[in-house]
């Protein structure tokens, strides 16, 4: 895959014009179910065209500058979108910075212009509820108007459901939130993820007997405060011993919340016990995958009681990942 940071760095950065591009456009955070039927149905157009699959997404999210105070937190930081677009199968990922200036553009401009005479697509893929243009005037049938105009066709990719649960990241979020990340996992077609940096906390759970990974998250979405049964992936794992060449893939207990036990009003923090794991992992890299919730964040009334229950949860995480 890929990366272009803008419409008219393509010639620059790829040494070339896209070739028979078939584009598929959305936000695409979350890369969920949905967007990842828009890429399939991209890569089908591509390959039968003999041309290559574009995702074009947008940063940051327009809602950011057209309505911060109502803007979503973002499932995943831009960078492991674009990853996520090309492991579902785009060759190029055009990332388009969303300005004033880009949201003003009328909806036919944006056919003609970003589409047509700077991409130069042969067919674009769109969700049925992709609106463009300026004041989101453009739809669907506008779309297919103008493509038929300006030489590339559109496809049009249905409601994706799963279960009766239509595939959206404000659904995937939703779930997250409240700490049903079962339910995200469903639409996303992988478990929820948390990646970040490990960087150093209060010491606290080294003085318990149970050193935890503190991260630092690269994305703004954390589920409801709580205990999880996660999978951490170290994703820099020089130096270390390895199962895999390249990797270390460890079963996990994840705590989110405020540490009520040791401090009061404290400030939220993500920390991971990577079971079986002995080793230090300051400034690595960690991907903490949630597979199930297993219980609420809670005071205990001492340090013993704590203990106890840490090693509950972390049988029953060994149990759920065996």
């Amino acid at each position: 895959m890929q990366l272009v940071l803008g419409r008219t760095a393509v010639q620059a950065a790829l040494g070339r014009g896209l070739r028979r591009a078939a584009i598929a456009i959305g936000n695409f955070d979350g890369v969920h179910r949905g967007h990842q039927a828009l890429i399939e149905t991209a890569r089908r157009l591509a390959d039968t065209a003999g041309g290559e699959v574009v995702a074009l997404t947008f940063d940051p999210h327009p809602a950011r500058l057209l309505a911060p105070a109502l803007a979503p937190p973002l499932i995943f930081s831009l960078p492991r979108r674009a990853e996520l677009l090309g492991e579902a199968g785009a060759d190029v990922v055009v990332v388009e910075p969303f300005t004033r200036e880009f949201a003003s553009i009328e909806a036919e401009a944006f056919a003609s212009e970003v589409l047509g005479r700077d991409l130069h697509p042969a067919h674009v893929v769109v969700g049925y509820d992709f609106s463009f243009g300026k004041g989101r005037r453009g739809d669907t049938a506008l779309l297919e108007a103008l493509g038929a105009r300006h030489g590339f066709g559109v496809s049009i990719v249905r409601r994706v459901s799963v279960h009766g649960l239509t595939c959206s990241s404000t659904k995937v979020r939703e779930f997250v939130l409240e700490g049903r990340v079962e339910g995200a996992a469903v639409l996303m077609g992988r478990p929820f993820e948390i990646t970040g940096q490990v960087v150093r906390g209060a010491g606290r759970g080294r003085g318990i007997g149970f050193p935890t990974a503190n991260l630092r998250p690269d994305a703004e979405l954390l589920p409801k405060a709580g205990i999880y049964a996660a999978r951490a992936s170290i994703l820099d794992p020089d130096g270390l011993t390895a199962d895999e060449p390249g990797k270390i893939s460890l079963a996990a207990a994840l705590s989110v919340g405020t540490n009520p036990t040791f401090v009061a009003n404290g400030a939220v923090t993500v920390e991971a016990y990577l079971l079986d794991f002995d080793g230090d992992l300051y400034g690595r890299r960690l991907r903490i995958q949630l597979i199930e919730r297993l219980r609420d964040e809670q005071r205990f009334d001492s340090q013993e009681a704590l203990v106890r229950q840490i090693q509950t949860d972390v049988e029953r995480t060994r149990e759920l990942l065996r």
